[in-house]
């Protein structure tokens, strides 16, 4: 049995595509997966499964939230050991960052093209920073978040892939919980 985790994109923000974790919870067990937990109401789920295709898990889920909520909701899996990863390879690690929620993480549906991520990386986002390994973003905003251009939108558009972010906090938060699942 493997251990995953599912990030929904865009629900419950500012009143958009609300969503109870119970109810998700309780939709969820139709699929083939068990051992569903929910942290926070940003969409995080954590779960086991036998199934080991990705693409399916996410398709899956998506296709399930959209019959009982009737909207659409990106859906992006991982597994315990490319959370892990993620973790590990933070480069900012060494910065010296009084913040608990910095870096910011965003996941990627897949790796971007090169001549998207060169394009991506002339846009002048003023004091933020970013580094892509792979299929994850790291983002360090010096200021609040709200006033960025550096958004999930912009992500999207400009790399031409599906994204969502979590804060660091929320990434240890999850680790954890996998890990005790």
């Amino acid at each position: 049995m493997q251990t995953y985790i599912a990030f929904l994109r865009g629900i419950n923000v500012s009143g958009q595509k609300l969503i109870k974790m119970e109810t998700l919870r309780t939709i969820l067990t139709e699929l083939s997966i068990e051992n569903i937990s929910t942290y926070i109401q940003s969409g995080n789920i954590i779960f086991t499964s036998n199934l080991t295709n990705i693409f399916d898990l996410e398709n899956q889920i998506a296709n399930s939230i959209e019959k009982h909520f009737g909207y659409q909701v990106p859906v992006l899996v991982l597994t315990l050991e490319e959370l892990q990863k993620c973790a590990e390879q933070n480069p900012y690690a060494d910065f010296k960052i009084n913040d608990p929620v910095q870096p910011y993480v965003t996941f990627l549906s897949k790796e971007p093209a090169i001549t998207d991520l060169d394009i991506f990386k002339t846009i002048d986002f003023k004091e933020d920073k970013h580094i892509t390994i792979n299929k994850v973003m790291y983002i360090f905003y010096p200021n609040a978040t709200g006033n960025s251009k550096l958004t999930n939108s912009i992500i999207e558009n400009k790399l031409k892939v599906k994204a969502t972010t979590r804060n660091w906090k929320t990434i240890n938060k999850l680790i954890d919980l996998m890990l005790n699942l």
